[in-house]
């Protein structure tokens, strides 16, 4: 393993991995994460034994982060490195299009990009007491672009999405669960044991039954097409351009965004405390 990796593979079996997401202090999520998880998807795909996949942070307070905004259009010289814009929704749709089982199991913050793509696992587990996911964007004079808006959709229906996406809020495991995009709130003592026990039973049963299944779930589950993806991150693109999300980005930047501090912590409540635009 290298000691720059953002993902690290632990072969539980050969059925079962779990992925520990680990980009220290703040599990920002990159372009070198972004390529990291298109070579982790090439080998889930090519891997016949595979099965189950955990995804998990290695830090505590957050699970998956927002965007590192100011490197978002970097492209590294490395594996699996490619533009955010335009791949994004090819590649969620090989993770939800995948005949393998996909699980997000959330401790900590779940904002932003991170929240969307726990959205894109098949299924979410999250910590009762640690766990908090929000859509920041709007509160930042930006939309969001990774699948946010759609999966919700999906999932908890119109009123409760607006819900999410208009208030720019954290959200507890609780009222996850509540309103349908956590499929349960777990106490964080037992949240590793019982995650683990369901992806080794999963594991335990036949590969082409488990694809199978999942197949025809997508396929009665409303689960958005690339296309319905593409124009999320295409309208992305474009809002960055509006001046109002400049002026909101130099705020946020003055105000402790990608620094490790209370605003990073507490960052639906604090874009709840700024002037009115």
């Amino acid at each position: 393993m290298n000691a720059n990796n953002r993902l690290t593979i632990v072969r539980q079996s050969p059925a079962y991995w779990r992925i520990v997401i680990n980009n220290l202090p703040l599990n920002l999520f990159d372009p070198k994460m972004f390529a990291e998880l298109n070579v982790l998807m090439d080998d889930i795909e090519k891997d016949t034994d595979l099965k189950v996949v955990v995804f998990e942070s290695g830090d505590e307070d957050f699970f998956m982060n927002h965007h590192d905004v100011e490197n978002r259009l970097t492209v590294p010289d490395q594996p699996g490195a490619m533009p955010f814009f335009g791949n994004w929704p090819k590649f969620v749709t090989r993770l939800a299009q995948s005949s393998v089982i996909s699980i997000a199991k959330v401790r900590g913050r779940a904002r932003a990009q991170g929240f969307e793509f726990a959205l894109a696992c098949d299924m979410r587990f999250a910590s009762k007491e640690r766990a908090k996911f929000a859509l920041i964007e709007v509160g930042g004079s930006s939309i969001p672009g990774g699948g946010g808006v759609e999966w919700l959709s999906a999932l908890v229906g119109r009123s409760r999405t607006l819900e999410i996406v208009c208030s720019a809020d954290d959200f507890d495991a609780d009222i996850g669960e509540r309103y349908g995009f956590v499929n349960r709130s777990i106490p964080d003592a037992e949240l590793d044991g019982f995650v683990g026990a369901l992806a080794e039973r999963m594991a335990r049963f036949e590969k082409r039954a488990l694809g199978t299944a999942k197949k025809m779930v997508n396929g009665r589950a409303g689960v958005p097409s690339e296309g319905d993806l593409w124009m999320s991150n295409h309208i992305l693109q474009g809002v960055d351009l509006w001046p109002e999300a400049a002026k909101a980005f130099t705020k946020m930047l003055d105000a402790g965004l990608g620094q490790v501090g209370e605003f990073e912590l507490n960052f639906a409540e604090r874009l709840g405390d700024f002037p009115s635009a």
